[in-house]
């Protein structure tokens, strides 16, 4: 069966009108991320039907993402009340983890926010660990910052990594650090990203995920990304570990472990 560990059903519809009648018919289990209310709301509704109709799951995440901090400096406000809109949904087993969250240092602007997504991300730990959750990291420009909560992480039920973009000496260093880490790759492994394609060919097939970022993360030529994607992600995937078999299942046994399916 297919997964995708991240995406955003919310902001697919509106490229995609018909995209979760796709993720039904290719049956795809998927972590669909939000970061405000009424995203979080659509989201929990498909989430509602799904389960009515026997199809496959559609399991609601939420978080603050850390590009939201730009906001979040002029309007302090709004990030408690999403913070307890998050330990509101934790406490009643709304919410399959927390995330996305993390750190994202890609430009200027976002490295003046620096301070304010120190804040986010230690409140959001605070809530995956009070409430045993797993939790999805968005990291750009940021992996010494990761290495810095590392031994909190290390408590985490599962950590994992959306659109893995580190070196694959990072990510052993993580699992040396005994973190229950995952990483998730999706069209980028298509792109000839050299350091993503290396560290999907080489870590432990236990520790791998597949994603869309719908609609986010589109193959050349493509506008968007959507469930469609999965299959060749998962070629994509196999090819760089030498045509391995049986991927699909691994990844699927991997996805269900990190959301405690």
């Amino acid at each position: 069966m297919l997964t995708d560990a991240h995406c955003h059903p919310f902001d697919l519809a509106s490229e995609f009108p018909q995209a979760e009648e796709e993720r039904r018919r290719m049956g795809v289990i998927a972590a669909a991320s939000a970061a405000y209310t009424d995203e979080f709301a659509h989201n929990e509704e498909l989430a509602r039907r799904a389960a009515l109709d026997g199809a496959a799951p559609l399991l609601p995440c939420f978080a603050i993402h850390p590009q939201c901090a730009p906001m979040i400096m002029r309007d302090e406000t709004s990030a408690d009340e999403q913070l307890e809109f998050l330990e509101k949904l934790a406490s009643e087993e709304r919410i399959a983890a927390v995330g996305e969250t993390g750190f994202d240092l890609f430009n200027a602007q976002f490295r003046e926010t620096e301070g304010v997504q120190d804040r986010l991300f230690a409140a959001h730990l605070e809530i995956c660990l009070r409430h045993d959750l797993p939790v999805v990291l968005h990291v750009r420009r940021a992996m010494h910052k990761v290495f810095n909560a590392a031994k909190s992480l290390a408590k985490c039920r599962a950590v994992i990594f959306h659109s893995w973009q580190g070196t694959q000496d990072e990510g052993e260093a993580l699992l040396r650090r005994g973190i229950n880490v995952y990483f998730s790759f999706g069209n980028v492994i298509m792109l000839n990203h050299k350091q993503a394609m290396r560290c999907c060919a080489l870590f432990p097939a236990d520790r791998l995920l597949t994603e869309t970022d719908a609609p986010y993360q589109p193959r050349r030529g493509q506008s968007y990304s959507h469930w469609a994607d999965l299959p060749l992600v998962i070629e994509a995937a196999a090819a760089l570990r030498q045509g391995v078999k049986e991927l699909e299942k691994q990844i699927e046994e991997n996805f269900r472990r990190a959301f405690m399916l």
